[in-house]
């Protein structure tokens, strides 16, 4: 019996994640070790690129790349809020338990919590990586 499931990741994955066509999704915290595949299929079910962190778009979800040692997750958390149109998302992106980068959920709940989010759903999104949606109420007049 395998121990990946097929709906981990593959193309229904980025449909699971809650991406739609159109939706613009801006890309934090990229490195070598981010998964290409979840990367594509996101564009691909999008039909858009992933826009950079230096985009001053507004943005319908921030794909947010976090390793233990990225830094402080609340403060990366601010600033992810920041570009998101007011019914947008955040999905944190986080190294699976017993891989290097791991992060525990408890720094997860506290980081966000500290940032005035909420987690909402988690999801394995491939085989590194798991994934937290996080949503929060915006402030008014960050947007142009």
């Amino acid at each position: 019996m395998s121990t990946s499931s097929p709906s981990a990741s593959g193309p229904g994955v980025a449909q699971r994640m809650g991406f739609q066509t159109a939706m613009v999704v801006m890309e934090i915290g990229y490195d070598d070790d981010v998964d290409g595949e979840l990367r594509g299929l996101i564009e691909a079910h999008t039909a858009q690129e992933l826009v950079s962190e230096d985009s001053d778009e507004v943005v319908d979800v921030v794909l947010l790349w976090y390793r233990a040692d990225d830094g402080d997750l609340g403060d990366l958390l601010v600033d992810a809020i920041r570009p998101l149109a007011d019914d947008g998302f955040i999905w944190l992106l986080t190294p699976k338990r017993g891989r290097g980068g791991y992060v525990e959920p408890s720094d997860i709940a506290e980081a966000a919590s500290v940032a005035g989010l909420s987690q909402t759903s988690i999801t394995t999104a491939g085989t590194e990586w798991s994934a937290a949606r996080l949503t929060g109420r915006k402030s008014s007049g960050a947007k142009r």
